[in-house]
């Protein structure tokens, strides 16, 4: 089944540039409930208060990394489930390896358009049908 263009989406990055790029392209896919966080700490009270179908975060933030949010993520029982893609500017082994142990459903790999974006989306809900 896909991903309901009116499901909420999280869009976490310390870069304003960034999340302009990745709403921007949501919002090409179709998707027009997008709310940002600019940290892992904020991003996780956001999702203690809103229930969201997909979070996309940027890997490399302060205070909390995009790796701990998804270790907070998957840690909690409420949370655990929500479908998680990781950003990262970086294509190191160790950190694909490290982000799949820790329970990331995808990983994108900067720069990136609008059809890896639906790619990466569609892997994890199944491309409609």
């Amino acid at each position: 089944m896909a991903l309901d263009p009116s499901t909420p989406v999280l869009v976490v990055d310390d870069y304003k540039t960034m999340i302009r790029i990745i709403r921007n392209l949501l919002k090409q896919l179709g998707f027009a409930n997008v709310d940002e966080a600019s940290d892992g700490t904020s991003a996780l009270n956001m999702m203690r208060e809103k229930d969201y179908g997909l979070i996309i975060s940027d890997w490399n933030m302060e205070p909390m990394t995009g790796y701990e949010l998804l270790r907070e993520v998957r840690a909690d029982d409420r949370l655990s489930r929500t479908p998680f893609i990781m950003v990262t500017a970086e294509s190191k082994t160790d950190n694909v390896i490290a982000a799949k142990k820790a329970g990331v459903n995808n990983y994108i790999v900067k720069p990136f358009n609008a059809a890896t974006l639906k790619s990466k989306i569609d892997a994890i809900f199944g491309a409609a049908s």
